[in-house]
């Protein structure tokens, strides 16, 4: 038997002194090892969605709330802004903007955002078409690979839009015409693949249809009232409006810059053409001389993370103490398993084996404990962030993966291995200065 395989078998010496460390020193690898996992895709996933987006327009609010809704979409947006008081940033001849991309929010299809918008954003999130072709008139969609895979949705699906961002059938929008899928777009690793994208103008009419059956509604209850003896009053009677369908939702949507100024989106992001004064102090004029909000992505997101670092060291720091615990946890275990091994140890002597193969036996044994400890943290984390992706999955829409390994986790392999040398040196020297004669004599 050699070194290795005696060295195993001693691990099961004392059981519970061996499961305790093992608990232990998992515990504080699982949780370091979680933590890089989680701050490398939210890191990953953040970085990948800016889109080189200088700045960011929407109603006055939380400057956060507003970057999280428009770039993430992952909160609720902050308002809507007219298009007359954006329509000078929609001006392909503006000399500091080099393009501007709008964004219309607050419906959604069974828990997916459904975002107004323009055919610029393939080019800004730097994704192409997999099917079909992408949405040109009202009422066409085309979704993200993540949609239409979840989803099961191909091309000519039709479906119905929700309010909001819940999978509620009560929150249908049931008197609008069908959304019609026309395209679907490649995997791109981006929040673009969680998304519906449509017309702005889409938005427009299923927020007016909805208005204009809610007054028609109304109408006809005061017109009853009024008039009980009157039969087959149809709404179409009271304001001239049409509900048979909607004349216009086939129709190519204008450009937004020559919409009426009344009409209203919730966002719109803006790349410069350059970093001069002038483009960097507009957020600022567009804060102080306006009824909008202007904020920077990379500003925000920087005060994100400057929130959760706190959380993240404190949670780093008690990983530590685990692991030194455990660490410490190891050095007790075998050292006070010495002293019933004594014996056992002083007859591996007498039979030729030498101090340095001793103290080879008892470091091997503590190194074993921290590989174990390793393997067993590193499934549980794993485990972890792969529960953990499916919960914010269904929650936020973003893909979260605990199966793959990180480098940072190959380096928490050697320091494992180093703790581990480290924890068992003392009993190892102890072990190795065992005295022969004296031991065998006491039996």
């Amino acid at each position: 038997m050699n070194l290795l395989q005696l060295s195993w078998k001693n691990l099961g010496f004392k059981p519970l002194n061996t499961a305790l460390s093992l608990i232990l020193f998992a515990l504080g690898v699982g949780l370091i090892s979680l933590l890089f996992l989680l701050e490398d895709q939210v890191q990953k996933n953040f970085e990948k969605n800016l889109a080189e987006v200088d700045l960011v327009i929407g109603a006055k609010g939380s400057p956060l709330q507003m970057i999280l809704s428009s770039m993430y979409h992952i909160d609720a947006p902050t308002g809507n802004i007219d298009i007359g008081e954006i329509r000078p940033f929609l001006n392909p001849k503006h000399p500091l903007i080099e393009s501007a991309l709008p964004l219309s929010l607050g419906d959604s299809y069974r828990g997916y955002r459904i975002v107004g918008t323009t055919s610029d954003i393939l080019e800004w999130y730097h994704v192409d078409l997999s099917s079909g072709t992408f949405f040109k008139r009202n009422f066409e969609v085309t979704l993200g690979a993540s949609v239409a895979r979840l989803l099961k949705l191909e091309i000519g699906s039709r479906f119905k839009s929700s309010h909001g961002l819940a999978d509620d059938d009560d929150l249908e929008h049931d008197d609008v015409d069908d959304f019609i899928v026309t395209g679907i777009l490649k995997p791109s690793g981006t929040i673009i693949d969680q998304l519906i994208l449509t017309t702005p103008q889409t938005y427009w009419q299923v927020h007016d249809h909805e208005a204009n059956t809610s007054e028609e509604a109304s109408n006809n209850i005061d017109e009853e009232s009024q008039n009980e003896n009157e039969e087959g009053h149809e709404s179409s009677d009271h304001d001239g409006h049409d509900h048979s369908d909607h004349s216009d939702s086939a129709q190519l949507p204008k450009k937004l810059i020559e919409e009426d100024g009344d009409k209203s989106i919730t966002n719109l992001l803006l790349r410069f053409k350059g970093r001069s004064f002038q483009a960097l102090n507009m957020q600022r004029s567009i804060n102080e001389n306006t009824d909008m909000q202007a904020a920077t992505p990379a500003i925000e997101i920087n005060r994100l993370f400057s929130m959760m670092d706190d959380a993240e060291k404190a949670l780093r720091i008690l990983a530590f103490v685990i692991i030194f615990v455990s660490g410490l946890s190891i050095f007790i275990a075998l050292y006070s398993s010495l002293r019933e091994r004594k014996y056992e140890l002083a007859l591996m002597r007498v039979m030729g084996g030498s101090k340095f193969t001793i103290f080879s036996l008892i470091i091997l044994e503590g190194i074993l404990l921290a590989i174990l400890g390793y393997i067993i943290g590193i499934i549980l984390s794993h485990t972890g962030m792969a529960i953990i992706g499916k919960v914010m999955r269904d929650d936020y829409r973003y893909d979260f993966t605990g199966f793959y390994m990180l480098p940072n986790e190959l380096w928490l392999l050697l320091a494992a291995i180093v703790l581990g040398f480290f924890a068992s040196l003392f009993p190892a020297i102890q072990a190795s200065k065992t005295d022969i004669s004296e031991t065998l004599s006491k039996g």
